[in-house]
């Protein structure tokens, strides 16, 4: 079954699992409504149907640009990130590797939230990488890498950003190494390769189990890398430190809505980590971190004189 179709499906399914869960619960039937067919065209329908009022936009740069440009409703959007974590030499290397491995390989890499380049300090590399192989992580060697590379981009402009191969977005770690004839244990959670920070590997959002590796000399220069690497998108970084000093000033270059600390960046979401559960991370349009009072209208009932005590 083409990919495409197998989403839809997939969305469908959800969709049906989730209404019934709400009926079962008291609620009414159908809350939740898809489409048959997604695509770019009928998302541009939906913004314009007088019926809506409110629009939430989660996904690539293409719907959100969409929603902003076909409508004046009020927009609640999600756009992409390239999450940056970051390994100092003061960090507990094992507890680095396990949160590392875990945050990247979570839904094989789909969600924007997700580790997506890894930056650590020389003097840990190569222990830091050494742990990593002992959590499910198999690392490629540069040759590996580079034949990988024209499987998952296509169109790599001159900063070295290149165009995604859908039909590698989300795949398992282990049918990405099969296709360039690698063959890895099956519970591979994630590959991994060094590389420069202008590979196309390490400024483009990969969206599956591949992470790259960019050594560096310092921390002060983990963090310069980060901040660029990153892109802008103020989404998500993470750093794994024991110097609060280090982590205070990442905090403060970095400046994304989620920012963890010791942990993978899954925690963020509220999985594993402090605060309620989100999925939507919309720093394109303000609100950061969302909650379900994101999406309801505060109002107010005011009686004025009557039943009025002074």
């Amino acid at each position: 079954m083409p990919r495409i179709r197998r989403r839809k499906k997939v969305s469908q399914r959800a969709i049906t699992l989730l209404n019934q869960a709400i009926v079962a619960a008291g609620g009414p039937e159908n809350l939740l409504v898809t489409v048959a067919n997604p695509d770019i065209e009928t998302a541009q329908r939906l913004f314009k149907f007088p019926g809506i009022g409110l629009l939430v936009v989660t996904g690539g740069e293409a719907v959100v640009e969409a929603a902003r440009k076909h409508t004046n409703k009020r927009l609640i959007a999600a756009g992409a990130g390239n999450p940056p974590v970051v390994v100092d030499e003061t960090a507990d290397l094992a507890r680095a590797a396990q949160s590392i491995v875990k945050g990247a390989s979570f839904d094989n890499n789909i969600i924007c939230a997700d580790e997506k380049v890894l930056i650590v300090v020389d003097s840990v590399a190569d222990e830091l990488m050494r742990l990593m192989e002992g959590q499910h992580a198999v690392k490629l060697t540069a040759e590996q890498a580079q034949q990988l590379q024209p499987v998952l981009l296509k169109n790599i402009d001159e900063r070295g950003k290149g165009t995604v191969s859908r039909d590698w977005v989300g795949r398992d770690a282990a049918k990405i190494a099969a296709a360039i004839g690698l063959n890895v244990p099956q519970e591979t959670r994630l590959l991994f390769v060094e590389t420069t920070a202008e590979h196309p590997f390490a400024v483009t959002e990969l969206m599956m189990p591949v992470l790259p590796v960019v050594r560096v000399a310092n921390v002060a220069d983990a963090i310069a890398l980060a901040v660029k690497l990153e892109g802008g998108c103020h989404h998500t970084a993470a750093m794994h430190s024991r110097n609060i000093e280090n982590m205070n000033q990442m905090a403060n270059a970095i400046d994304t809505s989620i920012f963890v600390k010791n942990g993978p960046c899954i925690a963020g979401l509220g999985l594993g980590g402090e605060g309620w559960t989100t999925m939507t991370i919309t720093t394109p349009t303000g609100e950061g971190v969302t909650s379900a009072r994101t999406f309801v209208r505060l109002r107010r009932c005011v009686l004025v004189d009557a039943f009025r005590i002074v």
